[in-house]
């Protein structure tokens, strides 16, 4: 029986290949730039060195077109927009399987959708552009606000050198990088909604995502030293306000200040980032009154694109974060028995581009820290029996791109460590290669 599904998935796949339209359904940024996606990408998201600069201007470059603009005055202001809205749309649907299926589940999810995402994604003004996603999920049955960067960008010269200057209105930290090798546009690029997941990671990782509102400057002098400074606030999205913070697991005290450094090198072939990045947090969780739980996320990360032979791309990328945290208002909640914890989170993945039709990836990851048999406490599947955050892994990834607005991806996840343990990590008998995922995507962006 599971033979008959499986092969009837993927002949299902096979026919998305067929069904694939002969001509190219390039999203809002070709649209407006009049550039095939392989212009900014060597394939979504990852970025090229066109790409970077094309977000490190705010999303604003254009092909000569019908815009519509009106010339400034002393007593008129000037207008400069595109003749029509810069609208795209990414359809994503799924196959999920676990090696062994979650207790009282079905196992092997197909999802049609898994979701459907709206963008508004382009230039707005001359100065003005933007990253707007707006994601139904299948599972919650509803549309909801997903990563967003709205930018201000210019640029002057500076003894002589590029000074690029710019702001940025967005809702995750790190959303607003240009590179891979961060947490919101990091490797692996593509992840099932209902497989298991190991529970400890830092603030930084996708933890503020969308329920947060920030904004901040940034700068790139002389297309080498680029800084990112934003200051992030509480925006719990689908919660009256102004919020009381009730049922909210973070609920930032002043301001999160996030900071981003990064030295890049471009050359013929090849590009170097070398950078750090970090965000410090106090927060109360379930309220906006009384002791705080504090944040500090830190750490190094690094890539490395050379193309080696003919528009074949080697990419080679990784990330380390320590998370230093005082539990003061989990310890007086009963949440953790300890004040003083800390996280260890790396991850480090190699990937090839054969031109812009395949490539393979693979990486590794892991997660250390404090056990605290509160703070990790003990529950099937998702819980941890020894109070350990320990997880590791590896992942690999195959992607198919008949079109380059259409990705066909089979990925491959294994653990050796899940929540504090290779083996009944949760107390209920359940160990960590049981949550090995095998996991087919079929994108469609248009």
């Amino acid at each position: 029986m599971r033979r008959n599904f499986l092969f009837c998935v993927l002949a299902s796949f096979v026919g998305f290949w067929g069904l694939a339209p002969s001509a190219m359904a390039l999203p809002s940024y070709a649209r407006q730039t009049g550039l095939p996606c392989s212009g900014c990408h060597t394939t979504p998201p990852e970025l090229n060195a066109a790409g970077r600069q094309f977000k490190l201007m705010g999303y604003i470059d254009r092909a000569k077109g019908p815009d519509i603009t009106s010339e400034p005055s002393s007593r008129n202001a000037g207008l400069d927009i595109l003749s029509a809205l810069p609208l795209s749309v990414m359809l994503e649907t799924s196959l999920t399987g676990t090696q062994a299926a979650q207790p009282t589940t079905q196992n092997w999810n197909f999802e049609f959708p898994q979701d459907i995402s709206l963008f508004l994604a382009g230039a707005w003004a001359e100065h003005l552009g933007s990253f707007l996603q707006i994601t139904y999920s299948a599972q919650d049955d509803h549309f909801g606000m997903d990563n967003t960067d709205i930018r201000y960008a210019n640029k002057r010269q500076l003894d002589g050198k590029e000074l690029v200057y710019g702001l940025t209105l967005n809702n995750n930290p790190t959303v607003e990088d240009l590179w891979n090798s961060t947490p919101a546009w990091g490797y692996p690029f593509i992840a099932s909604d209902s497989a298991p997941t190991p529970t400890a990671s830092p603030i930084i990782d996708g933890r503020l995502g969308q329920d947060v509102a920030g904004i901040g400057g940034y700068t790139m002098w002389n297309q080498h030293l680029y800084a990112v400074g934003t200051l992030y606030r509480s925006d719990h999205i689908g919660s009256s306000q102004p919020t009381n913070g009730i049922g909210a697991s973070y609920n930032i005290r002043g301001v999160a200040p996030y900071w981003r450094v990064a030295w890049q090198q471009n050359g013929a072939k090849d590009n170097l980032e070398i950078g750090a990045y970090g965000i410090h947090m106090q927060s109360t969780p379930g309220a906006v009154t009384g002791p705080e739980d504090g944040y500090t996320d830190f750490g190094p990360d690094i890539q490395y694109d050379l193309t080696i032979h003919r528009k074949d791309v080697l990419s080679l990328r990784g990330s380390f974060v320590r998370e230093n945290s005082s539990l003061v208002a989990s310890v007086a909640n009963g949440a953790a028995s300890q004040v003083a914890n800390h996280l260890n989170s790396g991850n480090a993945n190699a990937e090839y581009h054969l031109g812009n039709h395949y490539s393979g990836a693979f990486g590794w990851f892991m997660t250390t820290g404090t056990t605290d048999t509160l703070f990790y406490s003990q529950s099937a599947i998702t819980g941890s029996a020894n109070g350990s955050p320990r997880s590791a892994g590896y992942s690999a990834n195959v992607s198919y791109w008949p079109l380059q607005n259409v990705d066909l991806a089979l990925q491959y996840t294994g653990y050796t460590r899940f929540n504090g343990a290779a083996n009944n990590y949760d107390g209920a008998g359940r160990n960590a290669s049981d949550n090995n995922t095998v996991y087919l995507l079929a994108r469609f962006l248009f």
